[in-house]
């Protein structure tokens, strides 16, 4: 049972399966948005423009079909007659093809945004298996597509007929009106209709777009292995960083151990912790070149053991250090002068062994703030 639960699409596809999706030129389309808006705009700007279209037609049809008879004797000015015709039509009607063209370039970008793309160019010999078609023309889709287009010829239709139906008397009045007048009062009961039964495709269009953006999500779906699997591509195995982790543990701890023969004192709990410090002219204050606590500071002991390093025993000196001095960085200026007496103590013992004298002492109570130390451990 969790083996086909694993399997099932149940997840919401990741930004990452979005963008390949995307890629192939997978993205939401609403054909019934597309069609609406085209329709619509082209309809809005035949109303709007009906009046000069009107008169420039008419002005064609009146103008071109007079001949004078050199007109009629040579066929070569039928020709250029007949193409100032079409020229002068077809720049009446710019303004409905524009529109139309402009919604059917920016509708799609509605709910789909731009996207240029050749993949779906590419050759995809799966698409012409005849068992994958079949599967298709019944599939949840197709019974969807059925749907809108039998939902889609019934409204129209049918609110077609009702506009019909709603100004049939008017339409038997137009036998006794006089010419104009009727010409015109039928032109308004046209618009009416057109707008009318454009209008009702508005249903379908809000129908539709929401079922597209629902089934487009649906067949992106991932399974649950899937949404494992990306995690581990994108992010990595945990595994693999663990390991590498690890690996740069071990080499920063290498890098650290290699500067313990440099430093001037390693201060001690004694055992529980170790750190190891410098100091230059140069150095503002001085710095932690390694720290460590239980096996890795008698590591660090044993190091400074081997390298003639002093090491001192400063129990809340370096419990306050190890807690509160990043490696590689210079120590708080609240434990400057606590610092200074270790220092001073270790030039005066180095000092003292090589010209010897009176053996000096480190003062037990160094000046370490409370808030800093965290308390002995023993």
């Amino acid at each position: 049972m969790a083996e086909d639960s694993d399997l099932e699409r149940t997840e919401e596809p990741s930004g990452r399966r979005l963008e390949e999706a995307r890629g192939k030129g997978q993205i939401p389309r609403s054909q019934e948005l597309v069609t609406f808006a085209v329709v619509m705009s082209g309809l809005v700007a035949f109303l709007s423009t009906a009046p000069d279209l009107f008169h420039v037609l008419s002005g064609v049809m009146q103008n071109e079909l007079r001949f004078d008879r050199a007109t009629l004797a040579n066929p070569k000015f039928m020709g250029e007659h007949f193409i100032a015709a079409c020229r002068v039509a077809l720049t009446a009607c710019l303004p409905i093809f524009a529109a139309t063209a402009i919604a059917a370039i920016v509708t799609p970008l509605l709910i789909g945004g731009w996207l240029f793309t050749f993949e779906p160019l590419m050759p995809n010999f799966a698409r012409m298996n005849p068992l994958t078609g079949i599967g298709r023309m019944f599939s949840v889709r197709a019974l969807v597509e059925m749907g809108k287009a039998i939902l889609k010829s019934g409204l129209i239709g049918g609110v077609a007929a009702w506009v019909i139906w709603h100004e049939r008397e008017q339409f038997l009045q137009l036998i006794t009106m006089p010419p104009d007048s009727g010409l015109l009062y039928l032109w308004q009961m046209i618009r009416f209709t057109l707008l009318t039964v454009t209008g009702s495709m508005l249903l379908i269009v809000a129908i539709d777009v929401p079922y597209q953006l629902w089934d487009y999500t649906k067949g992106l779906r991932m399974t649950k292995e899937e949404v494992k699997q990306e995690a581990k591509e994108s992010e990595g195995d945990p595994q693999v960083k663990g390991r590498i982790r690890q690996l740069q543990r071990e080499a920063a701890r290498k890098r650290m151990m290699s500067e313990i023969p440099k430093a001037d004192v390693v201060v001690t709990n004694p055992t529980h912790y170790a750190v190891a410090l410098k100091y230059t002219e140069q150095m503002r204050a001085p710095q932690v070149v390694a720290k460590g606590s239980f096996l890795l500071a008698e590591r660090i002991i044993d190091i400074a053991k081997d390298s003639k390093v002093s090491i001192v025993r400063t129990p809340p000196f370096a419990r306050a250090l190890y807690h509160h001095a990043e490696l590689g960085e210079e120590i708080p200026a609240a434990l400057y002068t606590a610092a200074a007496e270790v220092l001073a103590y270790i030039y005066q013992l180095k000092h003292w062994h090589r010209y010897g004298g009176d053996e000096p002492q480190l003062n037990d109570a160094l000046p370490v703030p409370e808030e800093l130390d965290p308390g002995a451990i023993e």
